[in-house]
């Protein structure tokens, strides 16, 4: 199969970009059934802001179920679920596998 060179346009910028004949190839290689949408600083930006914000951190201000003593936990508590601190977890997790 020939590739030729593709004039694409870039759904973010509205740009024209080359699609080339090598990269054709590279894509067709891979299995890859769809040509790129975005020009390359576009997709940079996206993959840069998908990286940047995929893993935000929570951090939870609560009550430990076992101690009373307040405590943050990086996640959000699910309601009737008891939340532990550090110490108590730690404790529980030791005495669980023990048990094995």
């Amino acid at each position: 199969m020939e590739f030729q060179d593709k004039v694409l346009v870039c759904v973010d910028c509205g740009a024209e970009f080359v699609f080339t004949a090598g990269e054709q190839m590279f894509f067709a290689d891979k299995g890859f059934k769809h040509e790129p949408k975005r020009c390359k600083p576009c997709k940079a930006k996206r993959n840069q802001n998908q990286g940047s914000g995929r893993y935000t951190r929570v951090e939870t201000v609560t009550t430990c179920s076992q101690c009373g003593k307040e405590t943050t936990v990086p996640f959000r508590p699910t309601q009737g679920r008891p939340v532990y601190c550090r110490e108590c977890y730690q404790q529980r997790r030791a005495a669980g596998a023990a048990a094995y």
